[in-house]
């Protein structure tokens, strides 16, 4: 299973962006897609999660009312569309399948706001 980001960049305070994930390969095993993202320094933490069948999702408090996430099962792609951005939202944003068995990721992608 791999994954592939696209979408991050520079934007000022108050922007968005659209992050965008697409899983290759045994895509039938995934249960849920999610965002994770890790500043330099820091640990990486939970941004947001969607379960692959009824499209349930979760989010960090940080974001919430901010970011939506959601899916494209046909693509086998989910997005995390990210809106009023703030200087704490920089960091490395990465996309994670979840089967019974595995977690998978992605390789980053960078996101920076600048204030």
């Amino acid at each position: 299973l791999q994954l592939v980001e696209s979408g991050g960049g520079l934007v000022q305070a108050g922007g968005s962006l659209r992050l965008s994930c697409a899983a290759f390969g045994s895509t039938f095993s995934i249960h849920a897609m999610g965002w994770y993202r890790q500043d330099p320094g820091k640990k990486r933490e939970l941004v947001a999660n969607i379960i692959r069948s009824g499209g349930s999702t979760s989010y960090a408090d940080s974001v919430k009312g901010r970011f939506t996430i959601s899916r494209d099962n046909a693509k086998n792609t989910i997005y995390l569309q990210m809106d009023n951005l703030k200087s704490e939202d920089t960091a490395v944003y990465y996309c994670t399948a979840q089967t019974l068995t595995e977690d998978y990721w992605g390789q980053g992608t960078q996101v920076t706001v600048s204030s």
